[in-house]
């Protein structure tokens, strides 16, 4: 066996298998796009731009931006948070570390419903936050927050947020202590040598983690049907109406392509990011 075929013959069992369950559904879902409805539904094989077209009326391409935004807000808030949590986990002694990142990504230990539904337990106006705010002498009628925008951010937030935890940790922990340590000794202070030395060499865990959150966010139905109540719709929700509700496969495939190209985009915006890092590392490293 020549060496140079080695890897590709290793990788061609995922190759197959990413082709066969990917790229063949996705080119089937594109093709589907340009078709029509059928009266009764179905599907009719006559080439259209209508589905398309539609995607862009103002009544869709609204719950597009709110879906975007709630799902842009809750990346926000992740990559905040989780940020805070891999920098502080970084800065343990290396014993430690292995725990704690254990308790960061515990939740994912359970099934995704379970972890939805414990939201509902402790927003619900009986639940265990009304209680505790009673228990604690707030004799006040407190704002709803099941089935409302913040419950789904808050969902949202907390189902993804590992995965921002592990993609900031990893940049963290490569980064060399002699290049903070030296800007300390030149002078700066702690915060400007987070933010001119830390924070710009870790940009590309930061976009990775907030690409994850947002393109997960972004299609999911289940945290908007069950935290929201069927109060605002989000794309996710919108899609699935149409393949398993309305029974108009070619609307929903025109919807989940443009998703879907919405997600490429993301990720080559990802690459770049993590491309210009890694020139600006290579720079400060040669200075």
């Amino acid at each position: 066996m020549s060496s140079d075929r080695r890897p590709l013959i290793l990788m061609s069992p995922a190759i197959l298998w990413l082709f066969a369950l990917m790229v063949v559904p996705c080119a089937l879902i594109l093709v589907l796009a340009f078709f029509r409805r059928g009266i009764y539904g179905g599907i009719e094989y006559i080439w259209t731009l209508e589905n398309l077209r539609l995607v862009f009326d103002p009544l869709y391409f609204n719950i597009f931006l709110k879906s975007a935004s709630v799902a842009g807000l809750s990346a926000g808030i992740a990559c905040v948070l989780g940020y805070a949590a891999a920098y502080a986990i970084a800065t343990m002694p290396r014993r430690n570390q292995p725990l704690l990142l254990f308790f960061a990504v515990l939740p994912f230990w359970s099934n995704y419903l379970v972890r939805t539904y414990a939201w509902i337990v402790l927003l619900n106006r009986e639940g265990l936050i009304v209680n505790l705010a009673r228990w604690l002498g707030y004799q006040g009628e407190l704002p709803s927050m099941l089935y409302t925008e913040e419950a789904v951010v808050i969902g949202l937030v907390y189902n993804y947020l590992p995965f921002v935890i592990l993609s900031c940790y990893a940049p963290l922990l490569r980064l060399n202590p002699e290049i903070t340590e030296a800007s300390r000794d030149l002078g700066a202070s702690a915060w400007t040598t987070f933010r001119r030395i830390t924070l710009p060499m870790t940009v590309p865990g930061i976009a990775t983690g907030f690409v994850f959150v947002f393109v997960l966010s972004i299609g999911n139905f289940v945290t908007p049907a069950l935290l929201g109540g069927g109060q605002f719709q989000m794309i996710g929700n919108l899609v699935y109406a149409q393949f398993l509700t309305a029974n108009d496969w070619p609307f929903g495939a025109a919807l989940s392509m443009v998703l879907i190209a919405v997600m490429l985009g993301l990720l080559m915006a990802q690459a770049v990011v993590a491309e210009r890092a890694s020139g600006l590392k290579k720079g400060q490293g040669n200075g």
